[in-house]
């Protein structure tokens, strides 16, 4: 087990960005969410520190905690790679993917609390009987009894689904039950993930929320976008033809986790036959190297039927292997390059594979936040999903979002309004249809960002999580 280090933020930085009311009702919701504490520890407990919707959620509002003086601590469990292909394998089932197409039978069973021994050992050593123990997804089910017999409150949050689960799904259900049903309570991101008989007055749904103030979402003017872009390698420097990083109008500054300013230094990884242009329309889609997120559909999209006249396609993820709890990330990668190297010559020129270092976590983010304002059109075309973190945070930036009707995306984007919904996701053709009708329509897309901010605004902030989570923790606290 790893404890990440985690630093206190107030509320400082909030008051420009989101005003004096929704500030002052986020110090309210967190001084709620501390006085139902009463002085105990809270621990959250994941599979990666860097990587993923589960990271991003915990990095935005425990340093919240914190600030307002809450005893609240993560921890990261450090199992073996065969744990860590099981539990894959359980997630994807929980998306009624058969994934690697293994099975989940009692010997995967034995393999999977193995691996999670040391790290009850662990835990057991620093958790003292009365805290709360946030459990967070499959890879730490297996914690539940061992805590709850400790005398922890333990929660267990499930932040992926499917809206219509069938064998595939119900197989990780029951692979996952006789732990999962030892819990205190139990946090789904939709009501449409709660799993067949479990009991109801355990069952709470809290959607996940986006930090506004973070290195991936904090405001940057265009000149600093533009420095970041160039930094990192992805976009050339403006009129002019040299390799991208050889200088920038404007520093590539962004303000980190710790308060400071610093500037991206770092370059990304690119598979290219040439830099985007500086004044090319850009169509983004960032997310792990996973096939639920269909990376080779896009690819193939935009090649059949996406704009013709100049516009580029940026598909960006994590550096090869920084995702500890991801083993199929390098393999999903060799399957996109591949696709890019089969393009027409025409299209492979404005497509674009970025692996975005993983070095520092606020750099990651901050070229994130670059390439995502930058996109004239940000795509999410997920074959299935839990949330979709990258919708939010596009939505917060005003971009215009496409995106699958799966999963959370479908409770973020209002079709038509905030944003698109492409149903069935394999639908190619309306894909490309849709990036193209955006990309030719500046009114429409500008009229859509607009509405996908103020969406975001009033579900997805961290004071809308704070308060259910002190309904929760009230309920479980109190009797």
């Amino acid at each position: 087990m790893q404890l990440v280090s985690v630093e206190p933020r107030g509320v400082g930085a909030l008051a420009p960005v989101l005003g004096e009311a929704d500030t002052a009702r986020h110090e309210r919701a967190v001084e709620g969410l501390r006085q139902v504490l009463d002085g105990r520890t809270t621990w959250h407990v994941n599979s990666t520190a860097q990587g993923g919707g589960v990271a991003e959620i915990l990095s935005s509002l425990l340093p919240y905690e914190l600030g307002a003086g809450i005893d609240v601590r993560w921890a990261v469990i450090d199992a073996k790679p065969e744990f860590f292909e099981i539990t894959k394998r359980i997630h994807n089932h929980l998306h009624d993917v058969a994934g690697d197409g293994g099975s989940l039978s009692e010997q995967e069973r034995s393999v999977y609390l193995r691996g999670l021994a040391f790290e009850v050992v662990d835990l057991l050593k620093v958790v003292a009987p009365g805290d709360v123990v946030v459990l967070h997804d499959p890879q730490t089910a297996g914690l539940i009894g061992p805590l709850r017999e400790h005398g922890a409150v333990v929660v267990w949050r499930c932040h992926v689904g499917t809206d219509r689960p069938g064998p595939e799904a119900r197989i990780a259900w029951d692979f996952l039950r006789p732990d999962v049903a030892g819990a205190d309570a139990l946090i789904f991101s939709r009501p449409a993930y709660v799993w067949d008989g479990l009991p109801p007055e355990k069952v709470v749904v809290i959607p996940p929320c986006i930090d506004v103030t973070s290195a991936k979402n904090q405001l940057l003017d265009v000149g600093t976008r533009d420095a970041i872009l160039v930094a990192a390698g992805i976009v050339a420097p403006d009129g002019s033809d040299v390799a991208p990083g050889a200088g920038a109008a404007a520093p590539p500054r962004y303000v980190g986790a710790d308060g400071h300013t610093h500037e991206v230094e770092r370059r990304a990884d690119i598979v290219e036959d040439a830099p985007v242009p500086a004044d090319a329309e850009l169509v983004v889609q960032v997310s792990r190297w996973d096939r639920l997120k269909d990376p080779v559909g896009v690819l193939a999209g935009f090649a059949a039927y996406g704009p013709l006249d100049g516009a580029h396609l940026v598909l960006a993820g994590p550096a090869l292997g920084e995702v500890a709890d991801d083993p199929e990330g390098t393999e999903v990668y060799a399957e996109v390059r591949a696709a890019w190297e089969a393009l027409p010559p025409a299209v492979r020129q404005r497509s674009h594979l970025v692996n975005l270092p993983m070095d520092d976590l606020d750099e990651n983010a901050a070229m994130v936040n670059a390439l995502q304002r930058r996109a004239d059109v940000v795509v999410q075309k997920s074959l299935a999903e839990g949330f979709g973190l990258t919708v939010a945070e596009a939505m917060w930036k005003r971009r215009p979002v496409v995106a699958s009707r799966v999963g959370g995306i479908q409770d973020q984007v209002v079709d038509g309004e905030s944003g698109l919904l492409l149903d069935p996701p394999t639908d190619l053709a309306a894909f490309g249809a849709e990036v193209a009708d955006l990309l030719g329509d500046d009114d429409r897309a500008r009229r859509m960002g607009e509405a996908a901010h103020d969406r975001v605004r009033s579900h997805y902030l961290p004071h809308h999580h704070f308060e259910a989570e002190a309904v929760l923790y009230h309920h479980l606290l109190t009797g």
